[in-house]
């Protein structure tokens, strides 16, 4: 054999292995939903309910291409089904779902709740086939004391069609970095922009409340393209006055500036008025970590966190975690242990 061949096998072989040593180095694996699903052709928006009767729906097996299920020569809508129950042990848990590679769009919902999404249905048709992406759950999604429904929209254009491969069900990633003060929950939102949202006192806008980190897309917000305002208000925990700190903003979807009772506190990518999907990096993938000048958190005080976010193609908003406070060391000890692996939300990506 050539040694051209032998390296091509080589790197067929690496490419073949990799995911799994990836997902094996990255994730843990909290419930495997690989098996049993159900199905239903067509398309009709209260199948996502969590109490709509799917028992005289068809099984499929998943992940597997639909065609080689009993639907040959299917292109279309379909939406699949799972039942499952969640241990309470899991509630201090950083919970994500994956549903493996779909084809060709997809729409991921738990309980209810749209988790996330791939892709664009017609009529402006955009593939997803080849991202599987893991979607942040929010702890109030769950349902501890019962039944929980995953439900997912697909629309397959063309060839193979659903959920064909990759990894289905809940996992936690093993190295996330915990803060010391924890600020993921509820904040306020508005679409638009307004320099003067940074400040503790804000007039106009249309404010809501948002769950962060999650996309805004599946929060009321779908298909939004453009600038967003976040804001909380929180006070610094005792044990962490007079520490050196750090603010975590997870990762942000695409550009942000970060300010901390209305002062800059840092930014990530070109923030401009007339952007295009072609300013896009790798912006989305980074972690928001910036530093907080000693003098700038007011202990004993309301303080203001607020973020502008530009969001130029699909995904929007700050979708990942950790958010919150940390101390410098802590944070520097994480950065050294990990920084020399693979990070599993490239995968995934």
């Amino acid at each position: 054999m050539s040694q051209t061949k032998v390296v091509t096998l080589s790197l067929v072989f690496f490419s073949a292995l990799l995911p799994s040593v990836i997902r094996a180095q990255g994730w843990r694996t909290l419930l495997n939903l690989r098996g049993e699903w159900k199905i239903e052709l067509g398309d009709d928006m209260r199948w996502a309910n969590p109490k709509f009767d799917d028992s005289k729906w068809d099984m499929i097996r998943v992940p597997s291409p639909w065609e080689d299920e009993g639907y040959p020569g299917y292109d279309g809508y379909a939406w699949y089904r799972k039942h499952f129950a969640v241990s309470k042990d899991l509630r201090d848990a950083i919970v994500y779902i994956q549903v493996g590679y779909v084809d060709d769009v997809s729409e991921v919902y738990l309980n209810g709740h749209m988790v996330g999404f791939e892709g664009q249905f017609p009529p402006n048709f955009i593939t997803g086939y080849n991202v599987a992406r893991p979607y942040r759950v929010p702890q109030q999604y769950i349902n501890y004391n019962g039944d929980n429904v995953i439900a997912v929209r697909v629309y397959d254009q063309r060839l193979a069609g659903g959920i064909t491969h990759g990894s289905v069900g809940l996992f936690e990633p093993r190295d996330y970095l915990e803060p010391d003060y924890d600020l993921a929950g509820t904040w306020e939102f508005t679409t638009g922009d307004n320099p003067s949202w940074k400040d503790s006192e804000v007039s106009g806008g249309k404010w809501s409340d948002v769950i962060v980190p999650a996309y805004w897309e599946t929060q009321g917000f779908k298909n939004y393209d453009g600038f967003g305002w976040y804001r909380i208000k929180f006070r610094v925990p005792e044990n962490l006055v007079g520490e050196r700190l750090i603010l975590l903003v997870g990762k942000i979807d695409d550009f942000d500036e970060t300010y901390l009772n209305g002062q800059l506190l840092g930014r990530t990518g070109r923030m401009r008025k007339n952007w295009s999907p072609d300013d896009r990096g790798n912006e989305y993938a980074q972690l928001r970590a910036y530093l907080i000048p000693s003098n700038l958190l007011l202990p004993g005080q309301d303080n203001i966190l607020a973020v502008r976010v530009c969001d130029v193609y699909m995904h929007g908003g700050i979708y990942d975690g950790p958010i919150g406070l940390i101390t410098r060391e802590k944070y520097r000890e994480w950065k050294r242990n990990t920084e020399d692996r693979w990070n599993p939300f490239d995968w995934f990506r």
